[in-house]
């Protein structure tokens, strides 16, 4: 492949050269002639996604390779699907969608937990060209019903429960509610019934998978404009309109083949395992799409990183499973090293095999970041993304030249991806000087052509901001050697006495302390300096501390390492922290509590028992 430099300059300078070539790694069933044209890349082109993750390789010769993985310890089973299996449970779910008068352009919402029928379903959709929406499983009724007024399926595909580790969560009572708060009728729902919790079916709407499937005539692929829809991911949806996130079959198959073996190293026929859900970006890019694409053996996982049933549950996976690429977020590895601070759980598996750890999802501090390097002694390689662009916009692409690791960066932009920091009139920021982190259009393959029937709104959000870039809405810089730094949300940016801090710059500090487990800082409203840092921080296990003594030390930290500016006076202890399902944070949401202000849980909170947490923690230092 060359170097790194030589394949990002090539990528910048000869887009239309570099893609094309790429492309080439997709069968199609017309080749494009024109590379990128009308804003849209490979317009002319006409492809299957589903034949391209399946087919080709059976085709080849690889049907009796392992395809899926799916390992659940909430259930205690585990079942392997070659790519013939797998390639025939799609054609017949296929061919039940296509009895069910779903067609190509038709909607279909997928409300699931991490079971293999939810891949299935994923791909049956491409197969027949239909647009898939996959709902994050267990999301309350009220945020589905939005989400299925906007999609407007014709079919919703969903599971009589999810299981989590204490408790089996009943999905189709939330499908109900959910049905009977939306307008949109969809035709039919098709349940996939477990055995740990049947679900009732309405009769003259509800179905039974099993049954549908076990008579379904497989269905063949259709062949699709590569700019065709493949599916609408809804990245909010809370208040008002949700935003739908929209992927096109061509530039994603594309981008998501290419960056399997230059991004992550990964070749056909090894075992790559995304820790992730199929919910999320992360789960459609990197459990579905983009290890099958490329051929090679994805594991989805139905557990946690901990407490299913201990902290060594995913150094068990890779060991059992022979997984050469692991890739989760820094959340996992913290809840990981809080439960087993010396790794002494992972000591007890052979993880000869693993060959690199990748993380994203939020920003992977310096601490968690040295654990896990000293640990596993591989690399350990932060990357960063974003729902939107589908696959990752910075990484150490370790495929192409690994190069040197820089604890808190991302490394450099991905061939592509044309990173610019801008400062507010929209110039370019000298490398060191923070601004808002963008991207020069065009956007390369793979990511959002545009919002669900909402282009105004896209253009409002992305585009408007700073004319002929994309705005991410990170702030960050580029230093001296072109590595990116991602210090957070624009909002996330506080403003003392006037200086602008970033609170990522005060979490790396914090995180450093021996006794943090985990922390977050945020900003405080003050009518003396505008805002100040109010810190929070999870111990260790086994670290039994004096709050006040550890406030002492940590607020001691921050003067030293960043300097008597950015006022970080007070540190709280909590049990945990707020987190969405995916692992991020609930800054904004803490922000609010601590300023007083009212708020709204959020629709992904993981557990909304530790909103009144904080709360209870931030009064109690208030009267402290």
């Amino acid at each position: 492949m060359g170097g790194y430099d030589e394949a990002y300059q090539r990528s910048i300078r000869h887009p239309d050269e570099f893609w094309a070539e790429a492309a080439r790694g997709i069968d199609w069933d017309v080749a494009p002639a024109t590379i990128f044209g009308d804003g849209r890349w490979f317009p002319d082109g006409r492809l299957n996604t589903c034949h391209n993750a399946l087919d080709r390789h059976v085709a080849a010769g690889r049907g009796g390779q392992a395809a899926l993985i799916h390992d659940s310890p909430v259930t205690g089973t585990v079942r392997t699907y070659t790519y013939a299996e797998l390639l025939d449970e799609v054609a017949r779910t296929a061919g039940m969608l296509r009895d069910l008068g779903v067609r190509a352009g038709d909607t279909v919402v997928i409300y699931m937990p991490m079971v293999p029928e939810a891949v299935v379903a994923m791909l049956a959709c491409a197969r027949l060209g239909a647009v898939h929406s996959v709902v994050f499983g267990g999301f309350a009724a009220r945020e589905l019903a939005v989400r299925i007024d906007h999609a407007r399926p014709k079919v919703v595909l969903s599971a009589s429960c999810g299981i989590e580790p204490a408790r089996v969560v009943a999905y189709k009572p939330l499908l109900d509610a959910a049905l009977e708060q939306a307008t949109h009728r969809p035709d039919r729902c098709v349940i996939l019934q477990r055995p740990q919790c049947a679900a009732r079916l309405a009769e003259g709407r509800d179905l039974d998978w099993a049954e549908l499937v076990r008579d379904a005539e497989p269905a063949g692929c259709v062949s699709v404009a590569a700019t065709d829809p493949l599916y609408i991911l809804y990245t909010s949806g809370t208040t008002g309109s949700p935003k739908g996130v929209v992927r096109d079959n061509g530039g994603h198959a594309v981008a998501l083949h290419w960056s399997m073996s230059a991004i992550y190293g990964a070749a056909p026929g090894e075992v790559y395992w995304a820790a992730s859900d199929v919910g999320w970006v992360v789960g459609h890019s990197y459990i579905v799409y983009a290890p099958l694409l490329a051929g090679c053996t994805s594991v989805l996982y139905e557990g946690k990183p901990v407490g299913t049933p201990d902290p060594g549950a995913f150094w068990r996976v890779v060991s059992t499973h022979g997984v050469r690429t692991l890739f989760t977020a820094p959340t996992a590895i913290r809840a990981i090293k809080k439960e087993d601070p010396s790794g002494n759980y992972a000591k007890k598996w052979d993880l000869s095999g693993l060959r690199y750890l990748f993380l994203a999802g939020e920003r992977l501090d310096p601490d968690t970041y040295h654990w896990a390097s000293d640990l596993l002694g591989i690399p350990v390689i932060d990357h960063w993304w974003q729902t939107e662009t589908g696959w990752p916009i910075a990484a150490n692409c370790v495929g192409l030249e690994p190069l040197p690791i820089k604890p808190g960066s991302p490394t450099k932009p991905v061939p592509g991806w044309d990173v610019h920091i801008l400062d507010a009139d929209g110039a370019d920021c000298p490398p060191g000087t923070e601004g808002a982190v963008t991207v020069k259009l065009p956007l390369p393959p793979g990511a959002l052509p545009t919002l669900y029937r909402d282009e105004a709104r896209f253009a409002g959000s992305y585009l408007e901001r700073y004319p002929g870039h994309y705005l991410t809405g990170d702030g960050g810089h580029l230093d001296a050697d072109g590595y990116l730094y991602v210090m957070g949300r624009i909002d996330d940016v506080i403003n003392v006495a006037g200086h602008r801090l970033s609170t990522g710059s005060m979490e790396e500090v914090i995180a450093a302390h021996p006794d943090v487990a985990e922390c977050a800082v945020i900003g405080v409203a003050d009518e003396i300096k505008g805002q100040l840092p109010m810190g929070f921080v999870v111990l260790k296990a086994g670290a039994d501390r004096d709050p006040e003594e550890l406030e002492g030390e940590l607020v001691a930290l921050v003067r030293e390492r960043i300097g008597p500016v950015a006022a970080f006076r007070r540190a709280v202890v909590v049990a945990r922290l707020p987190k969405t399902r995916s692992g991020k944070i609930l800054r904004a949401t803490m922000r609010d509590i601590a300023d007083g202000n009212p708020y709204a849980t959020p629709s992904t909170i993981e557990d909304p028992a530790t909103l009144p947490e904080i709360a209870e923690a931030i009064e109690g230092k208030a009267t402290a």
